[in-house]
């Protein structure tokens, strides 16, 4: 806090009991599932925005999960990525360009028959 985000040092108390406070009222440190679960919904906000991103200068990305995360733990502490273990992965996405247009376009559900409002 101090370091990074340039805190004083007389409010990272502060700052680490309001932490505290959300992580005990979501039950996020209730086990070591539940720090996983919610750190993976975390990366899931950052992967869309970069998706999006991406899409917004031309390239085509996509998102992957079922991968083998044992195998894919060790390579990235393999290549000293993980930080003796401070970090994890939960999510892959592929970056690029295609080769060639989509042979059909895609098809979308008309948005009343999707959409509510109300």
């Amino acid at each position: 806090m101090k370091n990074v985000q340039g805190f004083p040092e007389e409010m990272i108390p502060t700052i680490s009991e309001q932490y505290m406070y959300f992580q005990q009222g979501r039950n996020i440190l209730e086990s070591e599932r539940t720090v996983d679960d919610w750190s993976a919904k975390q990366t899931y906000i950052a992967l869309g925005n970069m998706l999006t991103a991406a899409a917004m200068i031309g390239i085509d990305s996509t998102p992957m999960e079922g991968f083998n995360t044992g195998q894919l733990t060790a390579l990235l502490e393999e290549e000293g990525l993980l930080e003796g273990g401070a970090y994890a992965p939960s999510v892959l996405a592929a970056f690029g360009y295609r080769k060639a247009d989509p042979k059909r376009p895609k098809t979308r559900k008309p948005m009343e028959h999707a959409t509510i409002w109300a």
